[in-house]
C-alpha cells in the first residue's frame, strides 16, 4: 500500500517513468524493481495508472532491455493531486501521448529530478516469492547518497510560463519549464530547471533564456483594490520567494529566480566546454547585467554590475549531478570564472566579484592601503626632516631646511628676524641722527637768524 502511494505521488510529479526510475525516485533501497512494478500493476487494475508505451536501454554488458512506460490516467491524476495536496488545474496533463512515442525527453527529465532529489536509501523488504524454498538473495550493502534538494513533492514538471496571455491560455511563443523546485524558507527557495538532451542548437537554448527573461519581467494586471501599490511580478503571484535577501530583489542583486540547465548528452570534455561557452555567449544579455565603471583615485579603473533584469544561470552535467548531488561542486554560474561550485554558493550574489558589495570591499581595501601609504610617507618625511636639522649658532634652537633656501649652519628664523629688526632700528636711528646733525649745521650757518621760527 505504501509503495502504491509513493508511485502515485511520483507519477503526479514526473508524469511518465519506468519502474526503475520510480524505484530511484521513491524507494531506492529495494533489492529490485519488482516491488515498484507490482505497485504499478496494482494501480493499473484500479484504473489509476496505465502503461501506454515502452522504451529501451542498453545495459552495461551491451544487452538491450525494453521497459514499460507508466503514466497516470485522468482518475490517477486526480488521486495524485490529493496525495500531493495540489489543485487539479496545476497538475498538468497525463503525458500519455508522450509515453506512446517513447517519451525520451520526459525520461531524461525524470532522471534529472531523481538526481536533484537524491532520495535517501533505506533498507526495505524485497518481494516475497510464494512457495519458494530458495534462500533469499544476498543483500548488497547500501551505498549512501549525497544530500538532495528538497522532497519530490516540492517539484513540478512541464510548468507553463506565459510570455503573453495567461497561465491557462498562454500566448504563442510561451515556454514550459521542464521542472520547477519551490520550497519557501530554504537556502534555495525557487529554481527553474531546463533539461538539454543535445537535440536543440545553442541558439535555441539561448532563446529559451530570453523567453524566461520576458516571463520574469511581466507584472500582474493592476486591480482597483491595489490603490497605489506597485504591481507584483507575475511569477510572484504563483511562487513565493524572499524580497529582501541577497539575490531576491535588493537593488544590487538579482530580482529574478535562477534557471539551471542540466546537460544529459554524453560528449567529450572539449565538446561540452564549447557547448557551455557557446550558450553563455549567445545568452549574455540575459545574465550579464549592466557594468558601471568608476575611476579610482589612484588612476586605476574599477566598477560593479547592476542586475535589474538579469537572470542567474547555472549549468552542470547530469552524470555529475547524479554522482555528487546538487550540493556538490558541479555548477558553473554564467558570468563567473569557470569552476565548480555548490548550488547554494553559485546562487549566492555575495560571491560575485563584480557586485556592488565586492566593489565596495575593494574600494575599502584600496582606501586602507592608501591611508597606510600616506601615513608611512608622513613618518618617513618627519624622520628625514629630523635628520636634517642643526642647532642655531645664536640661540641653540633646532633649525630645519626650508623652501627659502636655509642652509646648514645658518641661524634660526627667530634670530634672523631679531637681527633684521635690530639692523632696521639701527638704520632708522642713524638716519635720524644724520637729519639732526644736518639741522644743527644749518642752524649754525645762519647765525642768530637760525633761531627764528620757520627758518629751517
Amino acid at each position: 500500500m505504501k509503495t502504491r502511494g509513493l508511485v502515485l505521488e511520483a507519477l503526479g510529479v514526473v508524469k511518465v517513468a519506468t519502474a526503475a526510475q520510480l524505484r530511484d525516485l521513491t524507494c531506492p533501497g529495494t533489492a529490485g524493481v519488482e516491488t515498484v512494478r507490482n505497485g504499478c500493476k496494482d494501480l493499473e487494475l484500479s484504473g489509476l495508472v496505465v502503461s501506454a508505451g515502452t522504451t529501451s536501454r542498453l545495459e552495461s554488458g551491451g544487452r538491450r532491455v525494453t521497459e514499460k512506460l507508466w503514466s497516470l490516467t485522468p482518475a490517477g491524476l486526480e488521486a495524485a493531486s490529493h496525495a500531493l495536496e495540489r489543485p487539479l488545474k496545476e497538475m498538468g496533463g497525463t503525458a500519455r501521448a508522450a509515453a506512446a512515442s517513447g517519451a525520451k525527453h520526459a525520461l531524461r527529465v525524470t532522471d534529472t529530478l531523481a538526481a536533484f532529489v537524491q532520495q535517501p536509501i533505506e533498507p526495505t523488504a524485497g518481494p516475497v516469492a510464494a512457495r519458494s524454498s530458495a534462500p533469499p538473495p544476498q543483500r548488497v550493502p547500501l551505498r549512501g547518497r549525497p544530500p538532495g534538494l528538497g522532497p519530490l513533492a516540492a517539484w513540478s514538471t512541464e510548468v507553463t510560463l506565459p510570455t503573453g496571455g495567461t497561465f491557462t491560455t498562454p500566448a504563442k511563443g510561451s515556454l514550459r519549464a521542464d521542472a520547477v523546485y519551490a520550497l519557501p524558507g530554504e537556502a534555495v527557495p525557487l529554481l527553474f530547471v531546463e533539461v538539454d538532451n543535445g537535440t536543440e542548437t545553442r541558439a535555441e537554448v539561448a532563446d529559451k533564456l530570453v523567453r524566461y527573461a520576458k516571463f520574469f519581467a511581466r507584472t500582474e494586471k493592476p486591480r482597483p483594490d491595489q490603490g497605489d501599490r506597485k504591481p507584483r511580478r507575475l511569477w510572484r503571484t504563483v511562487w513565493t520567494a524572499p524580497e529582501n535577501e541577497p539575490g531576491w530583489g535588493q537593488p544590487d542583486s538579482q530580482p529574478h529566480p535562477p534557471v539551471a540547465i542540466v546537460f544529459t548528452k554524453n560528449m567529450g570534455p572539449e565538446a561540452m566546454e564549447a557547448c557551455l561557452r557557446g550558450i553563455a555567449d549567445l545568452s549574455a544579455p540575459v545574465w550579464r547585467g549592466t557594468w558601471n565603471g568608476l575611476p579610482g583615485k589612484d588612476g586605476d579603473k574599477d566598477g560593479y554590475r547592476t542586475f535589474g533584469d538579469a537572470i542567474p544561470v547555472v549549468v552542470c552535467r547530469l552524470d555529475r549531478l547524479q554522482a555528487e548531488g546538487p550540493h556538490g561542486p558541479i555548477w558553473w554560474r554564467y558570468g563567473r570564472q569557470r569552476g565548480g561550485e555548490s548550488l547554494v554558493a553559485a546562487l549566492d550574489d555575495a560571491n560575485r566579484p563584480d557586485s556592488l558589495a565586492a566593489y565596495q570591499a575593494r574600494e575599502k581595501e584600496r582606501r586602507r592601503e592608501r591611508e597606510q601609504r600616506e601615513a608611512a610617507e608622513k613618518v618617513a618625511a618627519e624622520r628625514a626632516r629630523a635628520a636634517s636639522c642643526w642647532a642655531c649658532p645664536s640661540c641653540g634652537r633646532a633649525v630645519y631646511p626650508d623652501k627659502w633656501g636655509r642652509v646648514r649652519g645658518s641661524v634660526c628664523s627667530k634670530c634672523e628676524w631679531a637681527a633684521q629688526a635690530a639692523e632696521h632700528q639701527a638704520q632708522e636711528e642713524a638716519e635720524k641722527a644724520a637729519e639732526q646733525a644736518e639741522y644743527e649745521r644749518q642752524r649754525r650757518a645762519d647765525g642768530w637768524l637760525g633761531w627764528l621760527p620757520g627758518r629751517h
